[in-house]
Formats: structure tokens, sequence, C-alpha cells
């Protein structure tokens, strides 16, 4: 069963629903996705290939649980029938804490650059709450952005699970999911639910509406924040403070061996050396941001990510 089966059979009106809701990159284009074996990620290779993008179905095998093995299986089995290429990928976790966070930085080193993912709009939903919960700005109330790394951020889990029904997909379920130990898992089960209840409807298009209002307003700041000269002490002062802080944060970000922005109370440290309020500040990484002459400069561990300009 490949591309063919998909355009002729008795779903192939769905399918082709569920692409438009898509944001695959043109159909001939390569592209890699992270398949866990769940329903989400096979939905995810169905319809990239049926979107006609050339799919590369990538597993990694965290060896946590027994038969891990099998699952790695199932995504061959669905990459071999739908014409899709494949790769199995491992990684070794040690025991201990933050296995959750963990698993998925390890997971993230050893995929492509540019992986995509089987995230929907009832994760954006999950991704909006927790991001609430740990005291996020507008960049993390915007959630995750809608495009080739995120191509089925439009469709719900029920929709994937449907699809799966209905090519004869059997999911694997990952019993992790179900574990309420971990905050994400709790927001899923008991705290979205519950916030549906007390609002008399289903909160998942809401919320993902409003991470898209707030990623459209983000992407407007940021483009007139990159106008204000981070390192100009008068220029920065001067900015309105929300701007300021965004130019802060990205340059900040552009000096992190790992691209991570910066957090709240390090920003305004740097905007209080900018305004006179103190001569440096400590910014991480054993790093410094010191005034002198009118201009902010980053002193501390050197390299090439911490050239000025």
């Amino acid at each position: 069963m490949a591309t063919g089966e998909i355009a002729r059979g008795r779903i192939a009106g769905e399918i082709a629903r569920l692409v438009a809701l898509c944001a695959f990159p043109p159909a001939g284009s390569e592209v890699f996705l992270a398949v866990s074996g769940g329903a989400d990620s096979l939905a995810l290779l169905v319809l990239a290939v049926a979107s006609g993008c050339r799919a590369v179905a990538c597993h990694v095998d965290h060896g946590l649980r027994p038969g891990s093995a099998a699952e790695a299986e199932v995504v061959k089995a669905a990459a071999d029938r739908f014409g899709a290429g494949y790769a199995a990928l491992r990684v070794t976790l040690e025991p201990g804490p933050n296995l959750e966070a963990r698993a998925r930085s390890a997971r993230y080193a050893v995929l492509p650059a540019g992986v995509a993912t089987g995230h929907t709009a009832d994760d954006q939903a999950e991704t909006v709450i927790l991001n609430l919960l740990r005291g996020a700005g507008p960049d993390g109330l915007a959630g995750m952005r809608r495009g080739p790394s995120h191509p089925i951020l439009g469709l719900r889990r029920s929709e994937t699970r449907s699809l799966c029904d209905g090519l004869r997909l059997v999911p694997v379920e990952d019993p992790s999911n179900a574990d309420t130990s971990y905050l994400r898992n709790r927001v899923r089960h008991e705290v979205l639910p519950l916030l549906c209840q007390a609002a008399g409807r289903d909160l998942v298009p809401v919320l993902a509406r409003q991470a898209q209002h707030f990623a459209d307003e983000s992407d407007f700041l940021e483009d007139l924040a990159r106008r204000v000269d981070p390192r100009d002490a008068r220029s920065l002062a001067g900015a309105p403070r929300v701007l300021a802080r965004r130019a802060v944060r990205q340059w900040l970000r552009g000096v992190d061996e790992e691209g991570h922005p910066p957090d709240s109370a390090t920003v305004e440290r740097v905007l209080d050396v900018a305004t006179l309020g103190s001569l440096a500040c400590e910014v991480g990484g054993g790093r410094r941001v010191r005034r002198s002459a009118g201009r902010l400069r980053i002193e501390g561990t050197s390299g090439p990510t911490l050239r000025q300009k």
C-alpha cells in the first residue's frame, strides 16, 4: 500500500481534507519526520506522503522499556507501506531525574535538523497552559509555530486517531503518556478537561487561536526590536521598555552556545546597566555585561559566539 492506495481508498477524501489543513513544504521536497509509532506521528507520515513530499520516517529508540524494538518495527512497516524512507536511531539514557526532558534533548540531538513532528492543536493548547504555569511571556504563550517543523499543528488529536483507524493502522500506545506525575500529562488528562468543563466548551481551538495571535504580535515586536542596538546604552535606555527587553533578549540569545534566551531577571539586569543603575551584571555562562563609554559589552567566556559588532 503506497500513495496509490491513499488516493484510491474510501478515506481519500478525508486525507485530502486533512492535507489542506497542514503546512508541509512543496511537493517533491524531502522531509524528515519524527515518528514514534503513536497515532499523531503515524498520521504525520501518511499526510506527508499524501502531500507529495519525499518522506523519511525517523524512529528514535530510547531503550527505556521492553518492547521498544517492536515499536521500531511498527514505524518501519508503516514507512514501507506508504512508500517512505526509514531511519532507525538510538540513544542511551541513564536513570535519574528529569527523564522526560533528558529524553527529549537526546532525541533531538540525533534527529536531523528541522525534523517535522506530529504535534497537534491539542498539544498546542497544552503547551500554552504549561508555558503560562511557568510564567512565560508572549513568546512562550505563542506556543509552537505552524510550519514545516510542525506541519499538522492545525489538526486535532481525534483526527489523527480517526485517520489511523480508517487506514487500519494500529498505533503504539506509550504507557508513560498516562503517567500524571509528568506535568504535561496532568495538564492533558486533568487540567485541560476541567477548564473545558468550567468554560462549558472545547478550549483547544480557543487556546490555539490565542497562541497564533501571540505569535503574530511577537513577530511584529521582534522586527521592531531589531532596530534597537542593544550595545548602545543610550539607544537601549531610550527605547520603549517592551522593545528594549526584546533587543537584549535577541542579543544574549545570539551569544548563547545553544541559542537559549535569557530569563527575565537577566534581561532586567542588563537594562539596569544601560540606564546607569549599575556598572555591570552577570548574564550566565560565566559572562558579564559591562558598560563603558556608553557601550555595552559582553565579557567572560571567549569564543566565536561572542564576537562583538
